[in-house]
This record gives structure tokens, C-alpha cells and sequence, in this order.
């Protein structure tokens, strides 16, 4: 596995990645929420408990990378982790498509890539390693607008990770492999906040991605 014994792992995003975590710092068992980042911790302490990995929970519902920019420094850097992992992008989109109040808090593609490269750029020398989940929507048509404009958002994220030798994490592509059998719904009734097969997915996602062994 790529993640090193006694690495702390944070796992930073919005909603989707909080799911009800403990405040200021979630770490240990009830503190990490009901998602995947829970799912990620127990799954690590069930087949590798000797690496002693902590995962802490660095989530905040309603986040879009401008907010991760403004927190960056308490919410990651004075944590010092070993490992990060970074999923966000949900929010910087829906916004386009919610309603007019909410629109000007539309993060456009260019500042989502500028803002994510710039605190990318800035930490990955004080890493062992770094994970890149793409944002995604749960909905099969990649020609719905809020589908096909996540998309272009999650290449962004795929293109950073390339730039920067970063552990990629397709989300939208493992949430596709699924929507083949089931409809949107039988993972999430808004099809944005997963249910906890939806969250399996992600964590399964992840843990893939870092040579887990099932």
C-alpha cells in the first residue's frame, strides 16, 4: 500500500467528505462522521492494524475551494499531515445551476484550477503523498449541463494530479461503473449527498487507488 505505516492521512472537502464529523479536529473512532472517510478508517484498521494509520476528517459542508483556500493554513498546514487527500468541486458547481442568490457563489473553472494548483503547489513539499478525488454528480447522461460541466471539473483535478504525481481517484468514474445497474436514486436521493453505498463506492475508490488489498 502506498500509504506508509504511522502516517497521519488527512481527507479535507465539503459536505460529502464531513458528514457529520466531530469539531475542531476529527479524529478516532465516532469522531470521523457517517462517511466515507469513516469507511477508509475502519477498512485500514481491519486489514492493515499494525500500520497504525490516523485518518482525521477535515470536511466542512458547503465548501468550495475558495473556503478550503481561506482554512488551508489551520485546517491542514498546522496539522502537518504525512498524507492528503483533497475532494472538492460539488459545491463550485451546483451553485452555477441554484438559484440567482446562489449563483455568485459559482466558482468558474479557471479559479477552481488556479486556487487548487496554488495550494497544491504550496504543500506537496511538506507530503509523503497526495490524493486527487475528482468531484462528481451521480447522473448517467454526461450531455445533463451540471453532469457535463462536473466532468470538465473533474479533468481538471485529473490534469493536477498528472502535473503534480499525485494519487488520482476517478470518483465520477467508479459512480458510473455502478449507474450501469442501478438508477441515480439507489445512491443518493439528490443525487450529490451519497447514501451509504454511495460512500462505500468512494471509499472503495480511494482505497483502490492506494494499493489497498481487499
Amino acid at each position: 500500500m502506498l500509504i506508509h505505516p504511522n502516517s497521519k492521512l488527512l481527507m479535507i472537502g465539503d459536505s460529502i467528505t464531513d458528514c457529520g464529523r466531530a469539531r475542531p479536529v476529527a479524529e478516532g473512532t465516532g469522531a470521523l462522521g457517517d462517511g466515507y472517510v469513516n469507511l477508509v478508517d475502519e477498512l485500514l484498521s481491519a486489514a492493515h492494524p499494525g500500520q497504525r494509520i490516523r485518518v482525521i476528517n477535515m470536511g466542512v459542508g458547503g465548501n468550495t475551494v475558495r473556503d478550503l483556500k481561506a482554512r488551508w493554513q489551520t485546517d491542514v498546514l498546522d496539522l502537518k499531515p504525512d498524507w492528503l487527500s483533497i475532494m472538492i468541486g460539488i459545491n463550485d458547481v451546483w451553485r452555477h445551476f441554484g438559484v440567482e442568490s446562489q449563483r455568485q457563489d459559482h466558482v468558474p473553472q479557471s479559479e477552481y484550477e488556479q486556487t487548487l494548483d496554488e495550494l497544491i503547489r504550496t504543500t506537496l513539499p511538506k507530503l509523503k503523498g497526495l490524493v486527487l478525488m475528482t468531484p462528481y454528480y451521480i447522473e448517467p447522461n454526461h450531455a445533463e449541463p451540471m453532469r457535463a460541466m462536473m466532468d470538465r471539473y473533474g479533468e481538471v483535478v485529473k490534469g493536477l494530479a498528472a502535473k503534480y504525481k499525485a494519487v488520482p481517484v476517478d470518483t465520477q468514474a467508479a459512480i458510473d461503473e455502478v449507474l450501469q445497474e442501478v438508477g441515480p436514486l439507489s445512491l443518493a436521493d439528490d443525487q450529490v449527498h451519497p447514501n451509504q453505498t454511495g460512500h462505500m463506492i468512494l471509499a472503495r475508490a480511494f482505497l483502490k487507488a492506494v494499493g489497498y488489498e481487499w
